[in-house]
């Protein structure tokens, strides 16, 4: 019960630093080597964590602009005890994404070691 705990306030870290645009936060909740993955164009991206950080750093927050948090966890396999995939659905703005966060749990807790994400779709407005 406590890692499932601790799983989930790694994964509202994650949640407040996109909503935040929060560097600091962003680079506790990924492992210093993830890499993220994306192939919503048929393309295979692969961006490391650090520069994610720089791009979520250059943005506007949707904190900053009013706009009401819609986070949510779609789904938690365990793997094994230090180990999960979590599946989360969240909005940025007009994007709305699902994820693959890949964790595992180390001496500095739980941390992302990879991320596959997909723009499941444009809200109007913004």
């Amino acid at each position: 019960m406590q890692a499932q705990t601790e799983l989930l306030e790694a994964v509202q870290v994650y949640f407040d630093s996109l909503y935040y645009c929060d560097t600091e936060k962003l680079n506790s909740a990924f492992h210093e080597s993830s890499s993220l993955f994306d192939a919503d164009e048929g393309k295979l991206i692969v961006e490391p964590i650090a520069s994610f950080s720089d791009d979520v750093g250059g943005r506007t927050s949707p904190a900053s602009k009013g706009q009401e948090r819609e986070d949510e966890i779609l789904l938690i396999d365990w793997l094994s005890p230090i180990s999960a995939v979590v599946k989360i659905r969240l909005r940025a703005h007009r994007n709305v994404f699902v994820d693959y966060l890949n964790f595992v749990k180390g001496e500095d807790g739980w941390k992302i070691v990879a991320k596959i994400w997909h723009l499941e779709r444009l809200v109007d407005g913004d």
